[in-house]
């Protein structure tokens, strides 16, 4: 017992001094944390539609709010149904899982964040394994590699590919928009093979609003979406998958399994469906800010002569900035000088640094971080 005790106390110790870290600014009194659009607290509106959510067992498909949320994604996006849950990582867990069998395989890019940042889950937990393709810098893998790629003849010594997975926009290439275009050709490939197509949609919503695209024509070539309310959109908790009705009932079945089956989980779909409505002008305005933040920090490095050293990654932007470091300039020294100043700021790799705007951040905050992007450079 006093063991536990103790164990509670180092814990509310740590969490404390977490929260006063993250609590503290010099300019109105707050953080301006860019490390991710995870980071974003629910509005009031959002609270107040917490509190009043209408719930029942969802586990028994009896929560109105969830259902709501369900539905109006699926018709949103052109597919036949959804499935709210907890996160995008489960989201892609399910949508492999449901596409393939044990002892098949997926296509994947060598940075996309299902292979990068889920543990190699669909091994893990699906016994699928995957053919590792290069990602290009815009985010997109090589037609003919992915063809060539694809196993579904009677060789017994091989895995039998079922599914392609991409994601939109690409997160480890800076937050770029994949055009329509490519979704085509790759939904050519698939079908030619009978093989399906999954979507990481994390943030669909940023791709739809820089193509200027609707999300619904800019997903019509895949099988299979997952998106996330808890980042861009703002909404605290949840992703949904959307896809075919039989799709969804799989991945229903396997969520159960995983133990990600929901009771009253309406007081989180419900914010979720708020934040969904409003998302598109929620993640337009990100975008702008972006913008702002773009041209004033690679003018600031021209002007001390420092952009051979420190500058945006050159790509189309959308709610991420991506600072290349080079020669004496580090990751690790911006990321402290910023830090120094209540900016938290994201060392990508050993050269990049990434900042991401989001419902929380505003037109104060921006200049803010180029006032102390410029202290830095001046002093370096």
């Amino acid at each position: 017992m006093y063991t536990l005790q103790k164990l509670l106390s180092q814990y509310q110790s740590i969490i404390a001094e977490m929260y006063t870290k993250t609590t503290t600014s010099n300019i109105d009194n707050k953080t301006i944390d860019l490390r991710s659009d995870t980071v974003t607290m629910p509005c009031n509106e959002m609270r107040k539609i917490m509190a009043e959510a209408i719930v029942g067992d969802d586990v028994y498909s009896e929560d109105k709010s969830v259902n709501e949320l369900e539905e109006k994604c699926a018709k949103y996006f052109g597919k036949e149904s959804g499935l709210f849950v907890v996160s995008g990582t489960m989201g892609n867990l399910l949508a492999v899982m449901a596409h393939c069998n044990p002892g098949s395989e997926i296509i994947v890019g060598n940075h996309q964040h299902i292979h990068k940042w889920e543990q190699g889950n669909y091994a893990r937990y699906g016994g699928v394994s995957a053919t590792i393709l290069n990602n290009n810098p815009d985010g997109t893998m090589n037609l003919d590699e992915v063809e060539n790629s694809i196993r579904n003849n009677n060789d017994i010594h091989s895995p039998k590919t079922k599914l392609i997975c991409l994601e939109n926009t690409h997160n480890y290439c800076g937050g770029i928009a994949i055009p329509k275009e490519y979704f085509k050709n790759i939904k050519k490939i698939a079908t030619k093979h009978n093989i399906h197509v999954h979507l990481d949609g994390a943030r669909i919503f940023n791709a739809a609003v820089k193509l200027n695209l609707s999300p619904k024509e800019l997903v019509e070539d895949v099988d299979s979406v997952m998106m996330c309310f808890s980042k861009g959109l703002g909404a605290p908790v949840g992703s949904i998958l959307v896809g075919s009705k039989s799709f969804i009932e799989r991945a229903r079945y396997i969520r159960k399994g995983l133990g990600g089956g929901w009771r009253q989980a309406g007081h989180l779909a419900a914010p979720a469906l708020y934040a969904f409505e409003i998302g598109l002008e929620t993640v337009k305005k990100d975008h702008e800010r972006v913008m702002i933040l773009v041209e004033n920090l690679n003018n600031i490095s021209k002007k001390y002569n420092m952009y051979d050293k420190i500058r945006v990654q050159d790509t189309p932007t959308t709610n991420m900035i991506i600072l290349i470091c080079e020669n004496s300039i580090t990751p690790q020294k911006v990321i402290k000088y910023l830090e120094s100043k209540n900016i938290l700021a994201m060392e990508f790799d050993s050269k990049r640094v990434r900042m991401i705007i989001h419902r929380n951040i505003n037109d104060k905050d921006i200049e803010y971080i180029i006032k102390c992007f410029e202290e830095f450079i001046s002093k370096s």
